[in-house]
């Protein structure tokens, strides 16, 4: 069998941009495409398995030790898997030809929806620039009453035979065909709407259901609506990352729902029942007489429905007394009777305390 190095024109101290240099020369001028004859066509073979050989630094290495491709090496002998490859052609040739058909790309997008949207879940249509099952050729790759050609390089097969010189002799190996990237077959007249992938860039529309109690960062998995595959191959899955927007007056802490009410100082003193527009609703809101600033009130069941479980979560309002800073004549009158009625006590220091927000804050968060 003809030497690597020679069949390449190389010397044994090549480089390997120049054993690189070297086979792209003669890839090109021995091409089937280009030189279609018999001769050419064996020695484009054996340029291609020199190229093999001699482009991995480990099977070159064995090759100048004289132990050729899977034979033995500096270390000794090879994996059990090399062995096999070496002498009964594994790989390619046992797996037969790859298919065209692969499955498509997952696809990732942000959903935004409103706070009062996942309190019982909403319905959205999307949509998405992806890749689609291509409308000519119905993912066939090929011009409409045309099929794939088989490669008549490698017979169908999607492998070319190699024969490798080891210390046992000369064994067969095989890789993918060049000629036809290991598909076995060719496409001779590639679909002109998809340049013959099957599939063609398009937007469409995806119905989606974001379920209740969903919060920012949750991702919902579609299966079978992200991009069509090549060939006409499945689709991969579609991912929803989901992003809550904020809302002006409430908020969220779990399955609660926060809001602050401001609550004159009269009603804080007197009481009254109030009606608060609540997301679902409104609500109806008892003040008892005397509520302090910084109380919370709790309406059970009023909150976000949860997620995983049943049920929903609470609404809970955080009280702000607000005492009024412009009276009027008749207004100071009455609040300096009120003061005069009641037994005069000077302010007192007492331990600090936060301001009302941050109590808030830790009241409503336990």
């Amino acid at each position: 069998m003809a030497d690597h190095y020679q069949v390449l024109g190389v010397s044994r101290d090549a480089t390997p941009d120049e054993i690189k240099k070297a086979y792209r020369r003669l890839a090109r001028e021995l091409h089937p495409d280009v030189n279609p004859g018999a001769e050419a066509s064996e020695r484009f073979k054996q340029v291609t398995h020199a190229y093999d050989v001699l482009s991995d630094p480990k099977q070159r290495q064995q090759y100048d030790l004289g132990g050729g491709q899977g034979g033995f090496g500096g270390q000794g002998f090879g994996g059990f898997g090399d062995i096999f490859e070496t002498f009964f052609g594994a790989g390619q040739a046992s797996r037969g030809p790859r298919s065209r058909r692969e499955r498509g790309q997952d696809a990732l997008i942000r959903v935004e929806v409103g706070l009062d949207e996942v309190i019982f879940g909403t319905h959205r249509d999307i949509d998405v620039d992806t890749a689609v099952v291509c409308e000519t050729c119905h993912g066939s790759c090929c011009q409409p009453g045309t099929s794939p050609v088989t490669c008549d390089i490698c017979g169908g097969t999607g492998s070319i035979q190699r024969a490798v010189r080891s210390l046992l002799g000369n064994v067969m190996t095989s890789s993918p065909c060049g000629t036809c990237r290991g598909y076995g077959t060719i496409i001779a007249t590639p679909c002109v709407t998809c340049q013959g992938q099957g599939r063609v860039r398009a937007r469409r529309t995806v119905p989606v259901d974001v379920p209740a109690g969903v919060d920012t960062g949750v991702r919902l998995q579609m299966p079978g609506s992200g991009e069509a595959g090549p060939a006409g191959g499945p689709n991969g899955d579609l991912y929803l990352e989901i992003k809550v927007r904020n809302h002006e007056v409430f908020s969220r802490n779990g399955d609660d729902l926060l809001c602050t009410l401001e609550v004159a100082m009269t009603d804080a003193i007197l009481g009254t029942t109030t009606t608060v527009a609540a997301l679902d609703g409104d609500v109806d809101v008892e003040l008892r007489p005397g509520l302090q600033s910084g109380e919370i009130l709790t309406v059970n069941d009023r909150g976000v429905t949860r997620l995983r479980g049943a049920g929903r979560g609470d609404l809970k309002i955080g009280v702000q007394v607000v005492t009024p800073t412009k009276l009027s004549s008749k207004e100071r009158v009455l609040i300096q009777q009120f003061a005069s009625s009641k037994k005069p006590t000077a302010p007192q220091l007492s331990h600090f305390q936060q301001g009302l927000f941050a109590r808030l804050r830790d009241r409503f968060l336990g």
